[in-house]
């Protein structure tokens, strides 16, 4: 049986240690400020997070593109021109036509490599939930599962992928057509903090609203003490927008729920996902047994 190679995108906000710990190749996507292009890695090399926010808060507005087939075709191509067969866990396609860019590039290279296994999965999940996904999709390949079993565990296990997140507001989502005008009336009430999460088609849902930051955080991990079966083996990443402070203090009151500090994960939120959500947001994602 051919080796493979887990391929997934940088809007899944992993650290770039982690990736490499898990031999994981990631797709870099690319954004624009004032036509100036940038690819998301997430190394940085091609552009500083934190600099980001900085623009953003100074009132600069980022664009994201949507990432060309033939990208895909040369990255998918270069793994199979070592004998290794390909396995895509793709950002959600309720938000982003990635998916089936990444499916035009697979039909482009099927009939000069019949022999390979070229496999897109929808993760139907964004952001840290697609990082978490990726995470433990990587520790069963690590493990010995096969390509078409761990394709089949991420198409089964995509639905237990729980997503909470908090914004300071939802003017990034709707200019970026992530939500509706009337999605997002709801975010607009001073001291409002909207709660967001991601629905069984992969896209945006606002599930409630809360007064304040700290009630923001409160939602967001009492969802995970009411959604994790067992806190003391369950993992879990927190992504933020440039607010660590905040992410630590959900890491905090998480634990004090009984999950393990090796099993909680800090990870920033990358600029492909920031342009969307703005500066200040702050994630909680993981995965049920389902």
């Amino acid at each position: 049986m051919r080796d493979y190679v887990l391929v997934s995108d940088s809007t899944g906000d992993l650290p770039i240690d982690v990736i490499k710990e898990l031999g994981v190749q990631i797709l870099p996507f690319s954004y624009s400020i004032n036509d100036e292009v940038f690819y998301y890695y997430l190394d940085e090399r091609d552009g500083d997070i934190g600099e980001f926010y900085k623009r953003l808060k100074a009132g600069d507005m980022p664009v994201t593109s949507q990432v060309n087939p033939m990208t895909y075709r040369d990255l998918f191509e270069e793994i199979i021109k070592e004998g290794k067969d390909v396995l895509y866990l793709a950002f959600s396609s309720g938000l982003s036509g990635s998916y089936q860019t990444s499916k035009l590039a697979i039909d482009m290279l099927k009939d000069d490599y019949p022999d390979a296994k070229i496999i897109s999965v929808d993760s139907l999940s964004a952001s840290v939930g697609q990082g978490v996904f990726l995470y433990q999709a990587a520790m069963l390949k690590k493990d010995g599962m096969d390509i078409d079993s761990l394709a089949q565990w991420i198409k089964d296990k995509r639905y237990g992928v729980r997503h909470w997140f908090m914004v300071e507001d939802l003017f990034h989502l709707k200019r970026g057509g992530r939500l509706s005008a009337v999605e997002a009336v709801v975010g607009s009430a001073l001291k409002i903090k909207p709660i967001l999460s991601v629905d069984e088609e992969g896209k945006l849902v606002v599930k409630a609203k809360t007064r304040g930051v700290n009630k923001a955080i409160d939602f967001l991990v009492s969802k995970a003490e009411e959604e994790m079966e067992d806190m003391s083996t369950a993992k879990a990443v927190i992504g933020h927008a440039d607010a660590p402070e905040k992410a630590e203090k959900i890491k905090e009151m998480v634990m004090e729920k009984g999950m393990k500090e090796e099993n909680v994960m800090i990870a920033p939120i990358g600029p492909i996902i920031g342009t969307h959500v703005g500066s200040g947001m702050c994630a909680i994602a993981f995965v049920t047994k389902m």
